[in-house]
């Protein structure tokens, strides 16, 4: 490939996070105020380990934050603002996917268009491009066969040695949210090759019950170590997520990666369903967010929090393992990974 870029996996060495501070309430109807605090928390959590990017709205909005992020003792020193209005704070989605190349980083801005649902997503279109040039990294629009492509970083996973997970029910819908229209995986994976360096790439089926971007894979399986990938099942028969989980359970199983070897396989217990306002809501513990140092995980206040973080541990025996109440967040419909994009060094 001539320009050889190269998805790096989210463990490798990172220079930062990209968040954004929520100053829409409507995400988080009737929670807007906890969510602050529940976001305030999660900076701070990667403060400790490495810098923050951190969009805001406005100056107004940076002084409230900064007030606040010196009430709960964030280490400011590493926290950056980045003035940019935004419709939403799903920062994996709308924000950049920064790649290597053989000229160091490169921005790929991969046309945010709402998840294919919503109609107000303007000012999150411009994110890509703020955030590349405050970075001052090269920003290259992806493009496929003359024609803006589609595609959300929660939509794929790497290994950062040319595998990919990503899922059939958000790329290949024929009717529902659909990204890029009559796109077959033979499109999708010249895609993959050419912007992220993917040689081999792994579907899955259907996402999880409830998540409001269709499939989103980030919320069904990852890549902890170059060839394990650890994936959610549900044991109840009679959960509707039963079924689509132990059908990815056995694509996974009989998968290969990149070099011809089969993955191993790590299993990951879901939280007991979560229902608020008669909405079921998308829970996963599979929405862990990998930093230099250590590894967030959603908890929702569940027998099996303690279970999942022991396992999840087992995967980052150098990394420490930090639990994060995501009560609150995942009203929203997505928790730490979705709201957050890794910056490789």
């Amino acid at each position: 490939m001539v320009n050889n870029r190269r998805f790096p996996a989210e463990w490798e060495k990172q220079q930062g996070l990209l968040l954004c501070f929520p100053h829409n309430g409507n995400d988080w109807p009737g929670k807007y105020g906890a969510i602050q605090w529940a976001f305030v928390e999660f900076i701070k959590k990667v403060a400790n380990v490495e810098a923050v990017f951190l969009l805001v709205a406005n100056e107004k909005l940076k002084e409230k934050v900064t007030g606040m992020l010196e009430m709960a003792h964030v280490k400011t020193a590493n926290v950056s603002f980045i003035i940019q209005k935004t419709n939403r704070s799903w920062m994996r989605d709308s924000g950049p996917i920064i790649v290597k190349n053989k000229n160091g980083r490169e921005a790929l801005n991969f046309n945010f268009n709402g998840w294919a649902k919503y109609s107000n997503y303007q000012l999150d279109k411009l994110v890509p491009s703020k955030v590349a040039s405050f970075l001052d990294v090269p920003l290259t629009q992806a493009m496929y066969q003359g024609k803006p492509v589609i595609l959300e970083g929660g939509a794929i996973d790497s290994n950062g040695k040319g595998t990919l997970l990503t899922s059939e029910e958000c790329l290949l819908h024929p009717s529902i949210q659909v990204r890029n229209e009559n796109f077959t995986k033979a499109d999708y994976e010249a895609v993959f090759k050419e912007y992220l360096g993917i040689t081999n790439v792994i579907w899955l089926g259907d996402g999880i019950i409830g998540d409001d971007t269709h499939g989103h894979i980030d919320d069904l399986c990852r890549f902890v170590n170059e060839d394990t990938i650890i994936t959610v099942v549900e044991s109840d028969p009679k959960d509707p997520n039963y079924k689509p989980l132990q059908d990815n359970l056995k694509r996974l199983q009989q998968a290969k990666l990149e070099n011809g070897k089969s993955p191993k396989i790590v299993c990951l217990p879901m939280p007991e369903r979560i229902d608020f306002d008669n909405v079921r809501i998308p829970a996963s513990y599979a929405n862990f967010l990998i930093l230099n140092k250590c590894v967030l995980v959603p908890t929702f206040n569940d027998p099996n929090d303690r279970i999942v973080l022991n396992i999840i541990a087992d995967c980052f025996p150098d990394r420490e393992i930090i639990g994060i109440s995501a009560i609150d967040l995942i009203w929203g419909f997505g928790t730490l990974h979705c709201l957050s994009q890794q910056i490789p060094a």
